[in-house]
């Protein structure tokens, strides 16, 4: 079984390979969602037509945003409520709160 690793003091993150795999190919199919809006502007697309993309590419982002959350939930802050680092709550929500 792979093994997670959680943050460290250095704020960084060791995921399992699954994890980064997924999270890049997620990453790569939003980029190419942007790729294809602008190409749509440089074509002159419809209005509508380019807006119905840019919602479709901020749904994906969004998507993106609440998995690595959960994950960091899950690792991060699990551990570190474990061994007593309360500070990490405060980093949570502040971050919830600038995702919202």
């Amino acid at each position: 079984m792979e093994e997670i690793k959680k943050c460290n003091c250095h704020k960084t993150k060791e995921r399992p390979e699954k994890e980064y795999r997924d999270m890049l190919n997620r990453l790569k199919r939003i980029e190419g969602q942007i790729r294809g809006i602008h190409g749509m502007v440089e074509k002159d697309a419809y209005c509508i037509d380019i807006l119905i993309q840019v919602a479709a590419a901020n749904s994906a982002l969004k998507s993106f945003g609440k998995v690595l959350l959960e994950n960091h939930i899950r690792t991060c802050v699990a551990t570190d409520m474990r061994e007593g680092r309360d500070d990490t709550i405060d980093e949570l929500i502040s971050t919830i709160q600038r995702m919202m």
